[in-house]
């Protein structure tokens, strides 16, 4: 059953549609009284671990006792009683409010004032419906380290929003079952965004069903995220973790191509539209230092470079780059892990992953 959008109302009843019905034009009646339109994050919170002040009138707090046959009336009971609630709400570390009809945030920085110290919040199977509102409690918990949105048929951002300062500790994300897809929150590059996210569960969403094959939707996830350690319950090895934006560079190189981009620096310019889906295209580039040992007067300089580039075209490049005459270039490359060892890069048809070349790695160039 999906989630009830109101699309009239009469005075006793109002109308809603249940987007999952068998039928089409399938709908059902609800009184407004009987609808729950949800509670904010704070109040969760307190009805969850016994804080509510509501309850503690219900449960018969008074300001008065009897002693014997005195009546003592106990002064400014209730001022220490919420300064306790506030020492209660404060130590608050892990945090579950799951099914507990969390629908919003609450009043400005209350939560902050209350409750700042929550490292992890399980808000699964509430009633969120934007992400703007999880940006709303998030951004008011600076040490949140974990979160849990699974289950809340949410309304994800389609272009991109300012993530990054209030997940800034965030190192674990579950949306299971958010609805989330390819075409919301710009193809899921914000989760790049958050510097400090290391696992992420993203099962059970159209997002996974895009694709035939599990795997490949799982590299491209990987390609997209760099910082990602573990996904869906499975840890991202670093081999797993180069094939998978090797693939995703070969993937979208044609449109790379298409949308501006070029082997050379000076002509490269891929169209905005391209950056804004594929964000992590240029920095999946090879950046390596070109020396010229030979020749100590030409200034060492550096390049991006694609791992798919063959060795034929870096040639073409550093003839144009460097400007050396009609000379054959001999090239050779030292890792930056193995000094002063040289690879001699003698095949002009393979490219430049055929010889296992990394990020800070040297070309050396002689002719």
């Amino acid at each position: 059953m999906g989630r009830d959008k109101v699309i009239g109302r009469t005075e006793d009843f109002r109308i809603n549609i249940q987007k999952d019905l068998r039928h089409p034009k399938g709908g059902s009646f609800i009184r407004p009284n009987k609808a729950n339109f949800g509670v904010d994050f704070l109040t969760a919170v307190k009805g969850r671990y016994g804080l509510n002040e509501n309850q503690a009138a219900q449960n018969g707090t008074e300001d008065t006792y009897v002693l014997g046959k005195r009546t003592v009336e106990f002064v400014g009971r209730d001022s220490i009683e919420k300064k306790q609630r506030q020492v209660q709400l404060h130590q608050l570390v892990h945090v579950s409010v799951c099914e507990c009809a969390v629908s919003h945030a609450g009043q400005k920085e209350e939560i902050s004032g209350t409750c700042a110290n929550i490292r992890r919040i399980d808000l699964s199977k509430n009633l969120l419906s934007s992400w703007d509102t999880v940006i709303d409690i998030a951004s008011q918990l600076p040490h949140l380290e974990t979160l849990d949105i699974s289950g809340n048929k949410m309304k994800f951002p389609s272009t991109s929003v300012s993530v990054s300062s209030a997940f800034s500790k965030l190192t674990t994300l579950a949306l299971n079952q958010t609805e989330i897809t390819w075409t919301e929150w710009s193809s899921i590059n914000e989760l790049d965004k958050l510097p400090s996210l290391q696992v992420l569960e993203c099962r059970n969403n159209p997002l996974m069903e895009t694709e035939k094959n599990p795997e490949t939707l799982r590299q491209l996830i990987i390609a997209k995220i760099s910082q990602l350690e573990v996904l869906n319950k499975s840890e991202i090895f670093p081999e797993e973790r180069k094939g998978a934006e090797l693939d995703y560079r070969k993937i979208f190189g044609k449109d790379w191509l298409a949308a501006g981009g070029h082997w050379d620096p000076a002509r490269n310019k891929p169209s905005e539209e391209f950056l804004a889906a594929h964000p992590r295209y240029p920095s999946l580039c090879l950046t390596l230092t070109i020396k010229c040992p030979d020749n100590p007067e030409q200034k060492p300089v550096v390049k991006k470079l694609p791992e798919s580039m063959t060795i034929q075209r870096v040639k073409g490049l550093l003839y144009h780059l460097l400007r050396i005459p009609g000379s054959e270039l001999k090239l050779s490359y030292e890792s930056s892990k193995l000094k002063g060892k040289e690879v001699e890069l003698d095949n002009n048809l393979k490219p430049l992953q055929f010889y296992s070349i990394e990020n800070g790695d040297c070309v050396l160039v002689r002719w």
